[in-house]
């Protein structure tokens, strides 16, 4: 199968701070291929960087086989993109919008019309299409969107956030449109999200990113096999650094995360191996408040290899800004 993206190396830099630090991926056509961070961690520039909104500062990139630089009329050409902020025009009709964009690329009336009934058939938006826009709700308004950026029939489509501040019932409805959207439309999507159970549900493939690098890239279930079979929670209650250590010599256990007063241990046969893990913690004087066990998730893959939750990261990054912001205002 061809690849419908190439990138290596792709750089941005903003003022001193590396947003995409040297990421190279190969995407291939008809493939939902999902990046998933927190805010911040460099996903919507990345994108800008493919859909030609923003140039790099070092590296390349491919999108349906043309330079992201040296041909970017032909790559806009290829492409469709949902924002991240809303960018409809709420002053006109569902059909008005997606009239207004089939002509800013050129489709003649009889295809417009063609094509307009199709997408809106997609997304279930026929009845509301002579509807003023301002009247949608937010997932509507979400589905207009992505009948939008279908109306040209492009070969890769990008979705930047598309179910961000939706309530978690028409998130799910979104998700729906948007794997159907893939396999009848045979087309190649990228989406970015910190929602991780959005990332588990949609994607052929996995990249994790952070700080603007990619730290782990695979299918979501080889993600979660990669950490270890099973996840045994320890809440621990007092210092755990003789209860590590002792735990540190076990070659059944294969990788240790602590956080938040917690002890995440990867291991094979998890339900076997609680009994043991409470004699070593009596001998080593732990006291143990909650123990658990579950099969890994894309939430333990993100913390193995970040080293925080996506909530903690989240609140991480949002520190940095404003402390960066803040330092900006004082000098």
């Amino acid at each position: 199968m061809a690849d419908a993206i190439e990138i290596n190396g792709l750089t941005k830099v903003f003022d001193g701070l590396v947003a995409v630090d040297h990421v190279s991926i190969n995407i291939a056509e008809g493939e939902l291929f999902g990046l998933l961070g927190p805010n911040g961690a460099g996903k919507t520039t990345l994108i800008k960087m493919l859909a030609t909104l923003l140039m790099p500062t070092s590296g390349t990139a491919k999108v349906s086989r043309y330079d992201v630089t040296k041909d970017p009329d032909k790559v806009r050409r290829c492409i469709g993109i949902i924002f991240q902020d809303p960018s409809l025009d709420n002053r006109l009709t569902g059909k008005e919008n997606l009239d207004f964009h089939a002509r800013m690329y050129g489709m003649d009336g009889e295809l417009r019309k063609e094509r307009m009934s199709e997408v809106l058939d997609l997304v279930e938006l026929k009845d509301k299409a002579n509807v003023l826009v301002e009247n949608y709700s937010g997932g509507m308004k979400r589905r207009l969107e992505i009948a939008r950026g279908l109306m040209h029939h492009p070969e890769v489509l990008f979705l930047d956030e598309p179910t961000l501040g939706l309530d978690p019932q028409t998130r799910r409805h979104i998700w729906e449109y948007i794997r159907n959207l893939n396999k009848k439309e045979d087309i190649t999507i990228i989406l970015t999200t910190h929602y991780i159970e959005e990332a588990d549900y949609l994607c052929d493939r996995v990249a994790i990113i952070d700080y603007g690098k990619i730290v782990a890239l695979d299918a979501p279930k080889n993600l979660k096999y990669s950490i270890g079979v099973d996840i045994i929670s320890l809440e621990i209650s007092n210092s755990a650094d003789n209860f590590v250590a002792m735990l540190g010599k076990l070659k059944w256990i294969k990788k240790m995360k602590e956080h938040d007063g917690f002890l995440d241990l990867s291991v094979k046969n998890g339900e076997t191996r609680i009994p043991e893990l409470m004699n070593i913690a009596q001998k080593a004087g732990v006291v143990v408040q909650s123990v658990s066990l579950r099969k890994p998730t894309l939430e333990d893959v993100f913390l193995h290899y970040v080293g925080k939750t996506i909530r903690e990261e989240e609140t991480s990054v949002k520190d940095q800004v404003r402390e960066r912001m803040r330092r900006r205002w004082h000098n």
